[in-house]
């Protein structure tokens, strides 16, 4: 691990240098360039500085403590500085071996964010909208914004499907462990019984694709036209500004409705498809490199049961790190932090392993 550090110290003073230089900074391209790669290790390399000072500092309280013509006060402080130093250091130790893993590139990418009812009926669709409403709320809490591009409703105030986009800082990073089956407990309103009813809603978060991520032929696209149908003022149902277009290839449907801009929504549309494509062709390739390793966090199977909504115990639980919460309020309101902190260290621990 220390050689690495090494390496990667040598690297920043190097760009530092290479960035002091006027003939790189007359040109701006190179001078970006440069900035950009420092910029990337320069928290790990101050974080490496400040452990090796704190290392400098344990070597001479310990050569104060051996010393035998030291002064007794002398030693007793150094003694004392030592018990708080290592397990300091220790630490530290631990925070650059989690800075040495390589990131996610995908990490800093707004996300697709796609909620679908599935087992349940009604109380299903309630649920997904509830879903909905708690992502929306933990957006609000991050300052990221949330842009609902198509939702289908059902007859009791629920949701079928949502669709949205949400944009901002990290959001990819903190919201990629939420793919997956997300299970509801809890007695539905209709029922007359008290009777508890599990019902099941399907969560994906999909990392926006950029146009040099994925090629599409427009051979291969169907787009067809029609009438909003949601709020929007006096242009729904007047105006063909609703989009649907098909990727014949995949059978892949992607339909949005947000806009009055009939131009617009097949914009959205058609950084959707990408998305989606783009998410495809990963897990296919995950998938396979999963059958040599298993991943326990994070896989992103939308079939894999990952967290169960508990009402009458008040319970949340993430099946994935054992992580119960009894504050299934304050959950549903946004407050997911512990369960991304969680599921990020324990991601982490887990490709520790396997660096």
């Amino acid at each position: 691990m220390l050689s690495k550090l090494d390496a990667v110290a040598e690297k920043y003073d190097e760009l530092t240098r290479l960035l002091s230089d006027p003939g790189v900074a007359a040109d701006h391209q190179q001078y970006q360039k440069y900035s950009k790669e420092r910029s990337e290790i320069e928290d790990v390399v101050h974080h490496f500085r400040a452990y090796q000072n704190v290392r400098k500092q344990i070597r001479e309280a310990e050569d104060i403590t051996i010393d035998r013509q030291a002064d007794p006060e002398l030693k007793a402080m150094a003694e004392a500085e030592l018990k708080e130093l290592r397990p300091k250091v220790e630490q530290m130790e631990q925070d650059l071996r989690i800075m040495l893993v390589p990131k996610d590139p995908r990490d800093d990418k707004n996300v697709f964010l796609e909620i679908r009812a599935g087992a349940g009926g009604d109380e299903a669709g309630l649920f997904a909208a509830e879903l909905f409403r708690m992502y929306s709320r933990y957006a609000e809490k991050k300052r990221w914004k949330v842009t609902l591009l198509d939702m289908s409703t059902t007859g009791v105030g629920g949701a079928k499907e949502v669709i949205a986009q949400v944009q901002g800082k990290g959001v990819f990073s903190r919201l990629k462990y939420e793919s997956g089956v997300h299970r509801v407990q809890r007695v539905p309103a209709t029922e007359a019984s008290g009777r508890i009813h599990t019902s099941t809603v399907t969560v994906a978060v999909i990392p926006e694709a950029e146009d040099v991520d994925v090629q599409i032929e427009q051979k291969d696209l169907r787009i067809d036209t029609y009438c909003s149908s949601g709020p929007g003022g006096q242009s729904v149902n007047t105006t063909y500004s609703a989009v649907r277009i098909t990727h014949i290839p995949t059978g892949e449907v992607v339909a949005c409705q947000d806009e009055r801009s009939q131009l617009k929504n097949r914009e959205k549309a058609m950084k959707i498809l990408k998305s989606r494509l783009l998410e495809k062709e990963r897990a296919k390739r995950e998938a396979e490199e999963a059958a040599a390793r298993k991943q326990q966090v994070g896989t992103g199977d939308r079939s894999e049961k990952i967290r169960t909504y508990n009402f009458p115990q008040s319970r949340v639980t993430d099946h994935r790190i054992g992580l119960s919460l009894y504050k299934i309020d304050a959950v549903m309101d946004g407050d997911i932090d512990e369960f991304v902190d969680g599921l990020t260290a324990a991601d982490n621990a887990e490709r520790l392993k396997n660096l």
